[in-house]
């Protein structure tokens, strides 16, 4: 049937019988994306926070994040596959991988471009480092801090796309699903075009959140 049919009326009649199954990759590919995210987010701000405050060890941490980034995806899936087998955790451990470098150095940076001024007068009011961490540096840092979850969240959803080769699933099954029969092109936009709307619709919202969260841009001008 599908055969008689231009590729967006194939497109539309394949989302017509097939939008559950649609539906339930595209939450699934999301859920893997944002925890392996969230994950990255746990550790890496912390430790970006760590090595503002040990600035010699600050380029050996960023370098080996670094050198992470420069593995391929389906390397890094086919080394993680020896420890974790196939599905889900891999997908959701490779995704944290690649999401530690923009996430810790982003958040050093924003750790970094705190005014020094603000700390000593902090430090002068009898704040404790918690405090100045807490209620100083991290409010101050957040919005670059977000830039780096930003970015991080848009590559995640672009690596857990190929988590299908290792069976997680994810919009990425339908990609591969068109690429094995014949005039699947529909079948490709089907999992190609959800997956490159949650990447855009996930970067204006963080980047959203990360202009509310500057607080150069919130400051209120007393007349």
């Amino acid at each position: 049937m599908m055969a008689d049919m231009n590729l967006w009326e194939q497109l539309l009649y394949y989302f017509s019988e097939n939008g559950f199954y649609i539906w339930s990759q595209f939450f699934r590919h999301f859920l893997i994306s944002i925890y392996g995210v969230l994950f990255a987010a746990i550790v890496g701000i912390p430790l970006g926070f760590w090595i503002s405050r040990h600035g010699k060890l600050a380029d050996w941490v960023i370098g080996a994040a670094n050198v992470i980034q420069t593995i391929p995806s389906l390397a890094m899936l086919s080394i993680l596959m020896l420890g974790l087998g196939l599905g889900v955790n891999t997908v959701i451990s490779t995704v944290f991988l690649y999401s530690l470098l923009p996430i810790i150095k982003n958040t050093y940076a924003g750790v970094q471009s705190v005014d020094k001024n603000i700390l000593d007068s902090g430090k002068g009011m009898g704040m404790t480092r918690w405090q100045l961490t807490y209620m100083v540096e991290l409010p101050l840092a957040l919005s670059i801090i977000m830039a780096g979850i930003r970015n991080a969240m848009v590559v995640g959803i672009g690596v857990t796309a190929i988590g299908t080769f290792i069976g997680a699933g994810g919009l990425g099954d339908i990609i591969t699903r068109g690429v094995n029969v014949t005039d699947g092109g529909a079948i490709i936009l089907a999992g190609a075009i959800p997956t490159a709307l949650m990447a855009v619709i996930s970067d204006l919202l963080l980047g959203w959140i990360e202009k509310k969260l500057d607080p150069t841009k919130n400051k209120k001008i007393l007349s």
